[in-house]
């Protein structure tokens, strides 16, 4: 490696080479501390044959060190200016590729099985915009993809919540939902003065692996039935769910079935008491 990207002096020198600035509406924050990228990146990587794909490169702190130490580095850049950016900022790799495509918009699942035919393990690494980091990582979750890891940087407030736990005021629906489809690993915390510009929060790197998915289970289904017990948090669990089963009784009946007390909070339910609620409420059907 040349020069590291992820300092004050040569972020300053490439935006000032490149006539660039952050853009607000991308959510761009450049990071400025090579130790923190050095730690994703090799997070990130699982096996000595792994393709990453990288969410929003910027100019590429990240991208540099994942070259460094994955097989092949798969970028995807939403912005037009970036680009070229990068063909000079990583001219030493021949490792690297651009996608100028919104990762919102590809088929991730066609993108996956094209490396995973080769034998590659593919992982996802990212810092991730604070704007739209939980449309990214369902439109991951729900991809069905072959995907080894996901290791992302991201608003802590967030990441607290995908990682919380039970009977924490993180914890909600999206901790449920999230802890249903991985298992969630904290990787390190960033503070707001290693980017440039400084954001006004912390953020969080998080790491995301799949669990192994319940057979019989309909999860947009339980993932509803989730949601509807924490729509009121302060309510009872039975206040809750009555609403969402449309009748108090046969709400009563199922939290007793399931041994859940009808006067707790959802909060205070852990992910295995939820998914014997909801097996409950199928034997019932």
């Amino acid at each position: 490696m040349k020069k590291p990207i992820a300092t004050p002096s040569r972020t300053k020198e490439i935006l000032e080479t490149h006539d660039l600035f952050a853009k607000k509406n991308y959510g761009q924050n450049f990071l400025t501390e090579p130790s923190v990228v050095e730690k994703i990146a090799r997070s990130a990587i699982v096996s000595d044959h792994c393709v990453v794909f990288e969410i929003g490169p910027g100019i590429g702190a990240l991208t540099q060190y994942l070259c460094e130490y994955a097989k092949e580095v798969v970028c995807f850049e939403i912005d037009e200016r970036l680009p070229h950016v990068l063909a000079d900022t990583l001219s030493e790799y021949t490792n690297v590729s651009v996608v100028l495509q919104d990762f919102l918009t590809i088929d991730l699942r066609e993108w996956v099985n094209r490396y995973r035919e080769k034998g590659m393990d593919v992982v996802i690494a990212a810092n991730l915009p604070y704007y739209i980091t939980t449309p990214i990582l369902f439109k991951i979750f729900e991809s069905n993809a072959d995907i080894a890891a996901i290791t992302v940087m991201m608003q802590k407030e967030v990441a607290d919540r995908f990682h919380a736990k039970v009977n924490t005021k993180e914890y909600n629906a999206l901790s449920i939902i999230t802890q249903y489809r991985c298992d969630v690993r904290a990787v390190m915390k960033v503070p707001k003065n290693v980017f440039h510009p400084k954001p006004n929060v912390d953020s969080a790197v998080l790491q995301f692996t799949f669990r192994k998915h319940y057979a019989n289970l309909k999860e947009e289904s339980f993932f509803a039935m989730v949601k509807a017990c924490f729509k009121q948090r302060r309510k009872t669990i039975l206040n809750n769910f009555q609403e969402y089963c449309s009748d108090k009784e046969t709400a009563k009946a199922y939290l007793e079935k399931a041994d859940i007390d009808a006067k707790r909070r959802a909060e205070s339910l852990t992910l295995d008491e939820f998914l014997h609620l909801y097996e409950v409420m199928q034997d019932d059907r």
